[in-house]
């Protein structure tokens, strides 16, 4: 008789299986002699730096997005070390080195690190010897099913601010990409007549307006990003945040439950007003690699990031199928609520991963 897998047991065997996959290519790829094919994916930036120059950290290094992160910084030609908060992630990861071989035959690009986010010392010891942090801040609800509390956006303002803190006492450390949400950019009050039409990275949610609806995701997401340009400012450390749509790519509702229903919380005025966006994971990964290759020449500010608006009612009704929710979460019309139309802007972000495309293609 066989043993039934949980949904988040399924969930942590498929992320370890593309883990493995990634590096069973990478592997491949390093001991080709076909090599001089592989080198036209990296940055130009990239391939002729010094070995120490490719270190960098990537915190939550075992969530939907950190492992996609980290995949693609491996293809780039990067060494990883992951942070990870706990003992069970550390033996997540073990489980992913599959054979001593494989990881030499990666050139042991791949470290590991346990530190906690309230821990501004462990997190300088995890640090050093990086010149780069990407703080990907995905946090998991302790209750599995309540999706965001407010208690978690208050854990992720103080890790961001000691992520921060420890990223410019590191001497190492030269640079940080933090990973907001768009959430962060489109709650304001639609009703005010000076509010734009447009929205950019230049646009910042109404704290208040979050409280008032209880939106504990955007308001987390929103005083995280708050404190870190604080914290840069005030101890000249260089930063980019990165603000992307809701995150998406294979199973991502199972493989990324509580950021998804977070996420949704107000669904139906975003889509409402034309600004419920999403972005696959890959994509969003390798704007992340984009945004920090770019951040010693013209890279600086926030980056929304998104590949999709959801316009239409069986836009909606799709993604509601796949998430298992209602669709009128997504598309019906909450009682008293007028729709504003807006316009969602990610040029700014294009014109650098156009820019990078067309370097990586001169290059190769």
């Amino acid at each position: 008789m066989g043993i039934a897998m949980t949904q988040d047991e399924e969930s942590d065997r498929r992320d370890l299986e593309d883990f493995r996959k990634t590096l069973v290519a990478l592997a491949a790829m390093e001991n080709s002699k076909e090599n001089d094919d592989f080198k036209g994916l990296m940055s130009p930036d990239i391939a002729n730096v010094d070995h120490r120059d490719k270190l960098v950290c990537v915190t939550s290094g075992v969530s939907f997005l950190g492992l996609a992160l980290v995949n693609r910084l491996l293809l780039h030609g990067y060494s990883v070390r992951i942070l990870v908060d706990n003992q069970e992630d550390v033996e997540k990861l073990r489980e992913m080195q599959v054979s001593g071989e494989m990881m030499v035959a990666c050139n042991n690009k791949i470290s590991v690190v346990m530190a906690k986010p309230t821990e501004i010392q462990g997190l300088m010891e995890a640090f050093d010897g990086c010149r780069g942090v990407f703080h990907t801040s995905a946090f998991a609800d302790p209750a599995g099913i309540s999706g965001y509390s407010k208690s978690m956006a208050e854990i992720e303002v103080k890790a961001s601010e000691n992520v921060m803190k420890a990223c410019a006492r590191t001497a190492s450390v030269k640079n940080c990409v933090l990973t907001s949400s768009l959430l962060a950019c489109i709650w304001r009050d639609s009703y005010q007549p000076e509010v734009p039409t447009l929205v950019n990275h230049d646009c910042w949610s109404s704290e208040s307006l979050c409280i008032d609806k209880k939106l504990w995701l955007a308001l987390g997401k929103l005083r995280a990003e708050k404190v870190a340009w604080k914290i840069a400012e005030e101890m000249n450390l260089k930063l980019t945040t990165i603000c992307p749509g809701l995150i998406t790519g294979p199973e991502f509702s199972h493989r990324n439950p509580t950021a998804t229903i977070a996420y949704l919380k107000g669904a139906q005025e975003m889509y409402g007003n034309g600004l419920l966006a999403s972005v696959d994971v890959i994509r969003l990964a390798e704007a992340h690699v984009s945004v920090y290759e770019a951040m010693n020449k013209t890279a600086c500010g926030r980056y929304i990031c998104f590949d999709r608006i959801i316009e239409r009612d069986e836009e909606a009704e799709k993604l509601a199928t796949e998430i298992g929710m209602p669709a009128h979460r997504i598309c019906g019309n909450p009682l008293g609520f007028i729709p504003t139309r807006f316009q969602l802007s990610n040029k700014k972000l294009h014109n650098l991963m156009s820019t990078t495309l067309r370097n990586c293609y001169a290059q190769s």
